[in-house]
């Protein structure tokens, strides 16, 4: 999907992010709950940490919710993604979660970051209709908004 990119890692991994960005849930950590239909980043993994996908639910032959830690589909295609407007092509062509696992190991892009960052925070809406309508701890409730919260890094057990 993206040939000859490369980048700088200018901050160690996991550490230094901007203090709007606080997610609960590690890259490594959201790979073994389960995202993505576990095909997100099946032709990707040299890129990085090994031991980020030793427990990780993937799938390099299609997309199959029943890997996702809800067993839901919640996402929308990457084609679908891109007709918003929401995938920078010149940085991440796979989204917010590939900026994020970059972001994670130590790249920083000033405004993509903010961009980001800011899509980010958006998703509280989902949280907070998760409180409105569910008895806390009530896993069953929204699975499909639930599911989308995790995508974002946030941990919808603590919800």
């Amino acid at each position: 999907m993206q040939t000859d990119h490369s980048y700088d890692l200018t901050e160690p991994e996991g550490k230094n992010f901007d203090p709007e960005f606080d997610p609960d849930l590690t890259p490594k950590e959201m790979l073994k709950m389960g995202v993505f239909g576990g095909k997100y980043m099946t032709d990707c993994k040299a890129e990085f940490p090994r031991d980020w996908f030793t427990e990780a639910k993937l799938c390099s032959d299609r997309h199959d919710p029943k890997l996702n830690y809800f067993k839901v589909n919640a996402g929308k295609s990457l084609s679908y993604w891109r007709k918003k407007g929401w995938i920078n092509e010149k940085y991440d062509p796979r989204g917010w979660f590939q900026w994020y696992c970059r972001y994670y190991r130590g790249r920083r892009l000033k405004d993509e970051d903010e961009r980001q960052i800011r899509r980010w925070k958006q998703i509280r809406r989902h949280i907070a209709q998760l409180a409105k309508n569910c008895t806390p701890g009530d896993l069953s409730c929204r699975p499909k908004q639930r599911q989308t919260i995790l995508h974002w890094a946030y941990d919808p057990r603590n919800i």
